[in-house]
């Protein structure tokens, strides 16, 4: 059998509905060609006769699989792209359909006195040149649901719009005294509850779609349609990146970025780790435990929403693994669509996660719906720019976000270290 690890875009025989089922069988059959090359490389090494032409084999075959795998969330993502309203398609709304009219005018001809008046109307911060207008609300949502869907942490964490600069959250670091009293006995007065809070400022993120006056001036052409397609790997690459890694300065804050300490001396306002069990890696002997210890670091509560979040490369280790009984942990989607799972939880792929390495925190478990939460600023702004770039015209697109960890008992993370 042939695997095939080149970045070719997948066959399409009678639409996406069909390549995504068609893909679906083909990465269950590569998962039953890998789960029986590695039973047999497992065997050789039981036999202390290590063959290197296997080795390759199951190397090539996990490759398969990841190649298989982000053709089939490529193709769910298409699946997930609703279409934008067509421009010969008459808009319920009065105002909404003006606002598309006048955003028309301004990306296609540079027109801005009927964006102007309405903004002025309606009383919005910067309605002016210097600081772009806002697009379409129909336009604003299209990119926030296709950042949804390609956006591996915006996608499991909560998301809340805000139409302030800064969203704040109260939270209890001490609760109302309580206790058991008989039916007439004296209830004495109970102490107030200690409330602090978080804070999640939007940070502006942008975008600098160019376009050519061809198309411009070519009315066929859907604007909306193509500024939502031009914004969205940009912006979502980097925001993911943010929710991840993030400084907090001028981006939101990653969950990877707060202070970590072992899970047994957790306390609030950080985030437990648990060991792997050896410096740089899985340990050497039964090395799927410390995934059940992960997992079972997460209280009940979390554990029924919990999911996996790992990169690539991470993943492709893990997909070795196998429990007591021989079966392997790690499983293709059940479904044409669906996610990976390990040892029956969901598995999110995230590539802004650490790669496995001494101390690195390369594997997150939890309730990220819980625990993430990300904040947008209503709107999306563009300015229009025909001067940076001539012949080609900018548009310079931004919208604010932020995020954060809002609970921290609801994410635990893998430490990669002996203890």
């Amino acid at each position: 059998m042939h695997y095939d690890v080149t970045e070719t875009a997948p066959e399409h025989k009678s639409g996406i509905a069909y390549a995504a089922r068609d893909g679906f069988d083909e990465l269950r059959a590569t998962f039953e060609e890998f789960r029986s090359a590695n039973d047999e490389r497992l065997a050789a090494l039981e036999r202390k006769r290590a063959d290197v032409l296997l080795e390759e084999k199951v190397d090539r075959i996990n490759a398969a699989l990841d190649l298989q795998t982000r053709r089939m969330d490529e193709l769910a993502l298409r699946q997930a792209r609703p279409a934008l309203e067509g421009r010969g398609k008459a808009l319920a709304d009065t105002s909404a359909r003006e606002h598309k009219s006048a955003f028309d005018a301004y990306v296609r001809n540079g027109e801005a006195g009927a964006l102007r008046a309405l903004e002025t109307k309606a009383m919005s911060a910067g309605a002016d040149a210097d600081g772009g207008y806002l697009v379409p609300p129909d336009l604003a949502h299209e990119i926030g649901r296709r950042l949804a869907a390609i956006s591996p942490i915006r996608a499991i964490a909560s998301v809340r719009e805000i139409s302030g600069g800064v969203y704040k959250k109260p939270f209890m670091t001490a609760g109302p005294a309580a206790g058991w009293v008989g039916e007439t006995d004296a209830r004495t007065q109970t102490a107030s509850p200690t409330l602090d809070a978080l804070s999640f400022p939007a940070m502006e993120l942008y975008a600098m779609p160019a376009a050519t006056a061809t198309l411009l001036d070519d009315s066929a052409v859907n604007i909306d349609e193509w500024i939502a397609s031009e914004v969205e790997l940009t912006f979502a690459l980097q925001e993911g990146a943010a929710f991840v890694n993030g400084d907090g300065v001028n981006k939101p804050k990653g969950f990877l970025q707060y202070t970590t300490v072992a899970n047994g001396s957790w306390s609030w306002g950080n985030l437990g780790t648990v060991a792997s069990g050896a410096a740089g890696g899985f340990a050497a002997n039964n090395p799927s435990d410390a995934l059940v210890d992960l997992i079972y670091a997460l209280k009940a509560g979390y554990r029924q929403n919990g999911m996996f979040v790992m990169n690539r490369k991470t993943q492709a280790v893990i997909r070795k693994f196998k429990d007591s009984g021989g079966a392997y942990l790690w499983q293709p989607p059940a479904q044409a669509g669906g996610r990976a799972s390990l040892m029956t939880f969901p598995l999110v792929e995230a590539e802004d996660m650490p790669d496995i390495a001494a101390n690195s925190l390369a594997v997150a478990f939890g309730d990220f719906r819980r625990g993430y939460l990300i904040v947008d600023r209503l709107g999306v702004r563009v300015l229009r720019d025909p001067y940076s770039a001539k012949p080609y015209v900018l548009f310079y697109t931004t919208k604010r976000v932020g995020g954060g960890v809002q609970d921290f008992d609801a994410i635990k993370l893998m430490k990669f270290a002996a203890s």
